[in-house]
């Protein structure tokens, strides 16, 4: 027992005269409890919603007023053309279609039943699903009070995803997959690496020889930056092969995305090694980040079911914008202008952090 004693004497001693550890050991999971049980949910709170009511009936508008006195949907557009929805579904201006054939309220009174159809972006399968149950369960509501006998549906549902029509899981969650790929070679192994030479004792000698330091970090970064772009070329293939994910959009877009993503990630990983002394040190900082921004990317949970603050929050997070323009260009077929919003995010996020891991880094070693 006396050994076991000072043994554990020598364990929490260690710990503790770890001050970046003993930070993040506290500090970290009380961040995300805060954030995260907030944040990390698949409740849509807000979907927005394009109307095609070509009845314009009293029975119409009261479907409409209910969905919307829900909470749920928000109609922010209305209109009678399909090319007209297809193009803000196309944009994300909206989140849903539903469509009010003529005849609604006739079918109604005559009949005692009716049809619509409510058109979803599955684009992310999870938000589909969820909005897909919302409506359900709220026109259910409205059929049984206005007075139709018990197990008999009045008003008709007719559910279909534009994008990822089935709803499959994996068409929606591989390319985000291989958003985390990229992430994980970009960052963990970038801030690994130096932090590796940092403890061996090369760093400080490459850091007295005639060698620029901006020479040294782009060495340093171009190859992982390099080894990424393969691992999301062989991801993409095992996709498409293995996965059957289709790729309607260019692969191209897809590439250079990530090269300019790769700058976040890169930057992260090397103001990483610049705080972190040791590799257990790198990989603990790294993971604790990582879980942050990954949870609040939209790749597990609907972004739009984060409170507002979260959002806005979210709107941060350079893994965010990289999944939903994966998703985007492979599954919806978007172009370079569709696209443009999440290029120009992605840019600005990289160049800040890359300027102030260079910064950093200067600062440390001067």
């Amino acid at each position: 027992m006396r050994t076991l004693r000072f043994l554990l004497r020598k364990e929490f001693l260690q710990i503790f005269r770890d001050r970046l550890i003993l930070g993040m050991l506290f500090a970290m999971p009380l961040v995300q409890l805060l954030v995260l049980a907030n944040a990390a949910t698949f409740e849509v709170t807000r979907a927005r919603l394009y109307v095609m009511d070509h009845d314009r009936s009293r029975a119409s508008r009261a479907v409409v007023d209910r969905l919307a006195a829900s909470g749920r949907f928000t109609p922010v557009a209305r209109g009678s053309s399909s090319a007209a929805a297809d193009a803000a579904m196309l944009g994300r201006e909206i989140d849903a279609i539903v469509a009010i054939p003529v005849g609604f309220e006739r079918d109604l009174v005559r009949d005692r039943g009716a049809t619509l159809q409510l058109i979803l972006n599955a684009e992310d399968g999870a938000a589909a699903g969820v909005m897909q149950s919302y409506a359900a369960a709220i026109l259910a509501r409205y059929s049984s009070e206005i007075g139709v006998g018990p197990g008999r549906a009045r008003i008709e549902v007719r559910e279909r995803g534009w994008y990822n029509a089935d709803l499959r899981y994996r068409d929606f969650m591989v390319p985000a997959i291989l958003v985390v790929l990229v992430t994980m070679v970009g960052t963990l192994l970038t801030a690994m690496n130096i932090v590796r030479e940092k403890e061996a004792g090369t760093l400080d000698q490459l850091n007295v020889t005639p060698i620029g330091r901006v020479t040294f970090i782009a060495a340093k970064l171009i190859p992982f930056s390099s080894l990424a772009l393969l691992d999301l070329a062989l991801g993409l293939g095992v996709a498409r092969f293995v996965f059957g994910v289709p790729m309607r959009g260019s692969l191209l877009i897809v590439f250079a995305a990530a090269a300019i993503y790769l700058l976040c990630a890169l930057g992260i990983g090397l103001w990483i090694s610049t705080i972190a002394e040791t590799q257990q040190q790198a990989m603990f900082v790294t993971f604790s980040l990582m879980m942050v921004y990954l949870l609040m990317s939209g790749i597990f949970t609907p972004v739009s079911g984060m409170p507002v603050w979260a959002q806005w929050l979210a709107e941060a997070s350079p893994v965010m914008h990289f999944a939903k323009l994966m998703r985007a260009v492979l599954l919806k077929g978007a172009g370079i202008g569709d696209v443009l919003r999440e290029l120009a995010m992605l840019a600005g996020i990289g160049t800040a952090v890359l300027t102030l891991a260079v910064r950093q880094y200067r600062k440390r070693t001067a």
